[in-house]
């Protein structure tokens, strides 16, 4: 399969979004050490946000430059669950393992995150009803939620109770496999009639970071569920 020079734009951003992911990683099970001078999770959030800019720019190039192709979308899905399955999963393991009487194999149970990422994308990959809105949270999504709740874990008596962790894992994690339709986060144009909802969410996360900081986030993609679950007649789309 050749590629022209400008179809390379597109992976090329996809694959520093891999590459940021992998950095990730390393920051999250660096959790409370210092790397140039930010703690490891810190250091994991800004790498995670980082490579979830990459996720919108590479889509956005590739509409821009029309340089869709197959290739892509593999790249895509790979990246999106190292960065936004794994990363996230391996900064909530840490979490566990810093936390007081948590037992060492429940801490395990982190890596459902990722296992619940790479069933959300593949099934992605297949399913043709999810052009325009998806089935399940999207994965960069997830990641978003897990930098609000392990945020909050923290700020809160430095790590929250390993039982409700564990339970949040499993729901979260729940709702990357689940049926539920929810609706794309990407603008089609600037209209509040056709992006009311997106529109809420914008403020949402501006109102709740404010408020309370990174844990803001947590609370942000749960309106985001909330909303999805919602019937309406238009708006979403």
């Amino acid at each position: 399969m050749k590629l022209s020079v400008t179809q390379h734009i597109p992976n090329a951003i996809t694959c520093t979004s891999l590459f940021l992911g992998c950095m990730a990683i390393v920051a999250a099970l660096s959790f409370d050490e210092t790397i140039f001078g930010i703690e490891g999770y810190k250091l994991a959030y800004i790498l995670i946000a980082l490579a979830a800019i990459c996720d919108f720019c590479d889509g956005a190039a590739a509409r821009m430059l029309h340089a869709y192709s197959a290739l892509g979308k593999e790249l895509d899905s790979l990246s999106d669950l190292v960065s936004f399955g794994v990363a996230p999963g391996m900064l909530v393991y840490s979490m566990l393992s810093h936390t007081a009487g948590c037992p060492q194999w429940l801490q395990f149970i982190a890596f459902y995150i990722p296992v619940a990422g790479e069933l959300r994308l593949a099934r992605f990959n297949i399913d043709n009803r999810q052009s325009t809105s998806f089935l399940g949270m999207p994965i960069p999504a997830n990641a978003i939620f897990w930098i609000g709740y392990t945020a909050f874990a923290i700020k809160n008596g430095n790590i929250s109770p390993w039982i409700s962790a564990a339970l949040v894992i499993i729901v979260a994690s729940l709702m990357l496999t689940s049926v539920l339709k929810m609706f794309s986060l990407k603008f089609k144009n600037a209209s509040v009639a056709d992006n009311y909802m997106r529109y809420i969410i914008i403020a949402t996360a501006i109102i709740s970071v404010a408020l309370a900081g990174l844990s803001g986030l947590a609370l942000t993609i749960a309106v985001y569920v909330i909303l999805s679950a919602i019937p309406t007649k238009g708006g979403k789309g």
